[in-house]
């Protein structure tokens, strides 16, 4: 909604666009159409400032709603409830249909949502909004699945003693891996490869 907005200065209606609208300064886009003009001795014929202004759309509803868009032209229609705290957003989705269409292999289908919809956000902002995107608790099943995998692949290495590469996965999983077998006596973890190829290996430790 554009509004406009007459003030004896461009700060008072700047002012009273703020107050119109139900906004904050930083939240509000104003276009000076008339600047204030002092008539015939200062007094008669004084010209006030007037402004057009409107709210800055929430970087955030933005990226909401062009999920929503882009999983409705994927034939889903899930219901996205926001959670937010003081390092990320995170959009959960409650889908009615087939849930593994949206998660894909691996979680990569996600994975690329979550991507678009960051950039989405940050788009043209000063600070960098982190969001998260998780459907039926994936995430914290998937981490699970990983930590296990880790532990099994960690005795494998002990009892071996040889490495064991593991299959590519992005920054965040192999952040889960590295974190579960930091503090696991015998072995080592390196990250190697690149792009979409890079994976963890796992190293005896003598």
């Amino acid at each position: 909604m554009t509004i406009t907005v007459s003030g004896k200065t461009i700060e008072e209606a700047i002012a009273k666009a703020v107050s119109e609208l139900q906004t904050t300064r930083e939240q509000l886009s104003y276009q000076v159409i008339e600047e204030p003009q002092k008539g015939f001795l200062g007094i008669i014929g004084v010209k006030p400032a007037k402004i057009e202004a409107h709210v800055i759309p929430d970087s955030v509803e933005i990226a909401q709603s062009f999920l929503q868009t882009t999983v409705s032209l994927m034939g889903q229609e899930p219901t996205i409830t926001k959670t937010e705290s003081n390092d990320k957003i995170l959009f959960h989705l409650t889908a009615t249909e087939d849930t593994g269409r949206l998660i894909g292999k691996r979680g990569q289908t996600l994975e690329s949502l979550e991507y678009l919809t960051n950039l989405v956000c940050n788009r043209g902002e000063q600070k960098y909004r982190r969001i998260e995107l998780d459907i039926g608790d994936y995430r914290e099943r998937r981490k699970q699945a990983l930590e296990q995998l880790a532990l099994r692949v960690a005795d494998k290495v002990k009892t071996i003693k040889q490495p064991s590469a593991l299959e590519p996965m992005n920054a965040l999983e192999r952040k889960i891996i590295h974190e579960k077998l930091k503090r696991v006596k015998g072995v080592e973890t390196r990250s190697e490869g690149s792009g979409l190829g890079r994976h963890i290996v796992i190293l005896p430790r003598h």
